[in-house]
């Protein structure tokens, strides 16, 4: 099986569900929504790539987080009424429980910071970034098919997560972070 189909090549994309495919432009809300989400997926992948032993634990959390996001891209991508969604609540219960966990280690924050630091906290910052990007695309979906609430809610916290995640990164790797001066 080759990689290449050559059926995207005149903007057009498939959907699936209802047992057919359906064909949307590549700039389809649904396209935009999980195209993001696969890039804040590959950049968590670069800053996994830069962790080092002392960041195993979160290594393990951004492991399971990508899985996720693979298969939040999955189902956005599934058109059918009957779909069975992947993503189920505790999922953003375990985040939380990690933002709590992560935040235990870390100074609590007096001042606002700047993303960078480590290489993998500043990856991690740009993740946060684009996850932001990929909750105000899911956005207009979920204001026309409200069964994707439980996605938004999953992509807000992690946004969250990365945050202290990136902090964390930092901690790990003997880096502080940058406050801001403004």
């Amino acid at each position: 099986m080759k990689i290449y189909t050559k059926t995207g090549d005149g903007g057009m994309t498939s959907l699936w569900g209802h047992g057919d495919i359906k064909r949307v432009p590549k700039d389809h809300l649904r396209v935009e929504a999980y195209g993001t989400i696969d890039e804040a997926n590959a950049l968590i992948g670069i800053a996994r790539s830069f962790l080092e032993q002392d960041a195993l634990t979160l290594d393990g959390m951004l492991s399971q987080i990508q899985n996720t996001l693979f298969a939040l891209g999955a189902d956005l991508s599934n058109v059918s009424p009957d779909r069975e969604d992947r993503l189920e609540a505790v999922q953003i219960e375990t985040m939380e429980q990690w933002i709590d966990d992560l935040e235990g280690h870390l100074v609590p924050l007096q001042q606002f910071i700047l993303p960078g630091g480590h290489p993998s906290a500043a990856f991690l910052h740009q993740a946060r970034t684009v996850v932001r990007r990929a909750e105000r695309r899911l956005v207009p979906l979920v204001n026309a098919d409200g069964s994707y609430a439980l996605h938004l809610k999953y992509l807000n916290r992690l946004s969250d997560f990365l945050f202290v995640a990136a902090r964390d990164a930092n901690r790990a790797h003997h880096v502080k972070d940058i406050i801001a001066e403004f």
